[in-house]
């Protein structure tokens, strides 16, 4: 039975993927997560006591750590989520940026690489290390046109420019060692157990509770969304098929202005509770100053993922988004937990009225 790590695998998209491995019945398991306030056990309730799954709680940063799992588990891929993903934080302070997805994916990398050579030749053929990254590492796009795979990266923010240099080390480590390394570029995704400092979880819960719905700038940016699930489907089937130094791009094939993205929530959550006080929700929309640096419009060409592993989304913005909106509805004793810690409700505009 083959085993593979899992870096970042408390996490919002981490999370579910150990749900879709454990739930295929793949094979088993280990997930290594820092647990800080984005990673928690909550996000992988049902799942602690599985005997495929096997949860350690460490830093990618630790080889020490790393290594001996690499050992003792002798894992047949790695599929590295861990990293710091918040914009915002990242302008308030990048260093966490820097030492978590460049440092710490470079110490995973040089663990991975020593494992790699130690194995046999049947063993080195079918391994893989698989590195979730982001389309922000592209820059800004104008009104037209899509990222491929080929697009020079332009990163605009610490955030990105962290994540752009994770990925440049990614592909010299093939290139140099010829660690068989895949990496995969996706646009913004949402669904159930994402942190809510992101805008959807966020939008929710305000809405839900009468605060405020902040909108930067004009709440003309737009995003192409990616439901969760539909993402982590797409990282079976390039861990499986697709090709080692490789590139791919994963993509909902949804863009929306930040502006429609609200106007869509405000509109479900006041269908799905009819005796709200406070409705419409809508008439709780502000603006707000943008943020520095704020990239106009992503959107990535998936062409390539399709055509060549036969991928492709199947679940439409509107239908993941009601499915999204009910989940917090239902699961407020979640929110209340992930948010009690380091990053108190205050700090994230989730006081309640």
């Amino acid at each position: 039975m083959q085993t593979i790590l899992v870096t970042g695998g408390a996490g919002f998209i981490g999370s579910h993927f150990v749900r879709s491995w454990i739930s295929t019945e793949r094979g088993r398991l280990v997930n290594l997560d820092k647990l800080t306030y984005a990673g928690n056990l909550d996000s992988l309730c049902g799942l602690l006591d599985n005997p495929s799954h096997t949860f350690v709680q460490g830093d990618i940063g630790d080889a020490e750590l790393t290594a001996g799992l690499l050992a003792e588990h002798r894992p047949t891929a790695i599929v590295n989520f861990a990293a710091e993903s918040h914009v915002d934080r990242s302008i308030e302070g990048s260093a966490e940026f820097v030492n978590t997805n460049v440092v710490g994916t470079h110490r995973l990398l040089e663990a991975s690489l020593a494992y790699f050579r130690d194995l046999g030749d049947e063993e080195r053929q079918a391994f893989r290390f698989l590195h979730i990254s982001t389309d922000e590492v592209y820059g800004s796009l104008g009104p037209t046109g899509r990222f491929v795979e080929e697009t020079p990266y332009a990163p605009r923010s610490p955030y990105s420019a962290s994540k752009a240099a994770a990925d440049h080390f990614v592909r010299a480590y093939h290139h140099t060692h010829g660690l068989p390394t895949l990496i995969t570029n996706c646009s913004n995704n949402f669904g159930p157990y994402q942190f809510p400092e992101k805008l959807i979880p966020l939008m929710i819960l305000n809405a839900l509770e009468g605060r405020p719905l902040p909108i930067y700038g004009d709440g003309q940016n737009v995003r192409d969304w990616l439901y969760v699930e539909d993402h982590c489907e797409a990282l079976l089937r390039v861990l499986e098929r697709g090709q080692p130094g490789e590139t791919y791009h994963i993509g909902g094939n949804s863009e929306r202005t930040n502006k429609d993205v609200v106007d869509a929530i405000c509109r479900i959550v006041d269908d799905l509770n009819p005796t709200l006080g406070h409705r419409p929700c809508h008439s709780l929309i502000t603006y707000v100053t943008d943020r520095p640096g704020h990239d106009r419009r992503y959107a990535v060409d998936c062409g390539k993922i399709q055509s060549e592993l036969g991928w492709q989304p199947s679940v439409d913005f509107e239908t993941g988004l009601e499915k999204t909106v009910r989940w917090y509805m239902e699961n407020a004793s979640w929110v209340e937990r992930v948010t009690s810690g380091k990053y108190q409700r205050e700090r994230l505009g989730l006081n309640r009225v």
